[in-house]
């Protein structure tokens, strides 16, 4: 419960702008009941995304990416609940990693690296699944899995901020349809 109420600070505010006092008042402890229990700030920080990331909200790339036999359909399914998930009212508007790292300073350098890591490592992830879906042939081998890859990670990341904007699971699904369109076709 305690770290629900964390989680649900940091994706509200961000990580910058979550104080120890607001952590400690949601969570129902005291100052330093947080820091025995996490340390600081920072590792509380972490393990909320780490929470955040085995939870159905945060793992939906993931199992996508294991469970569909297809590149394409690992694709669409990961876009198509992207535009359910991030504006479900249910749980703030986005994507905690993506909307807690937009107001990370230069004095949590740390957060920031493991945000962008966190971030990197989908990146990755997306481009080792197009470079296998090309060398199987299901992508043409005139497609660049690496644009392909930061392409719909870029699409995805707006996605969320856009769902932090207000915008419907209608509107994120056409959004959703219309990157999909630019799939490249296979050729023989």
């Amino acid at each position: 419960m305690a770290l629900a109420a964390a989680t649900r600070l940091f994706w509200e505010h961000g990580y910058e702008a979550t104080s120890i006092g607001e952590l400690t008042r949601a969570m129902g402890i005291k100052p330093g009941s947080l820091y025995a229990a996490f340390g600081d700030k920072k590792t509380l920080f972490k393990e909320v995304v780490h929470t955040y990331g085995r939870s159905p909200v945060g793992a939906f790339i993931g199992t996508a990416l294991e469970e569909e036999p297809t590149a394409r359909g690992a694709f669409r399914r990961i876009l198509r609940e992207a535009a359910a998930v991030y504006p479900d009212p249910s749980h703030p508007a986005g994507c905690l990693t993506i909307s807690a790292a937009t107001n990370v300073t230069v004095q949590d350098a740390e957060v920031a690296a493991f945000l962008r890591d966190l971030r990197n490592a989908n990146l990755a992830a997306f481009e080792t699944h197009l470079k296998t879906a090309q060398q199987q042939g299901e992508l043409s081998a005139a497609a660049n899995p690496r644009a392909l890859a930061a392409y719909f990670a870029a699409v995805i990341q707006g996605m969320s901020q856009r769902a932090r904007d207000g915008a419907t699971t209608t509107e994120l699904t056409e959004t959703a349809e219309l990157a999909l369109s630019a799939w490249p076709e296979a050729q023989d």
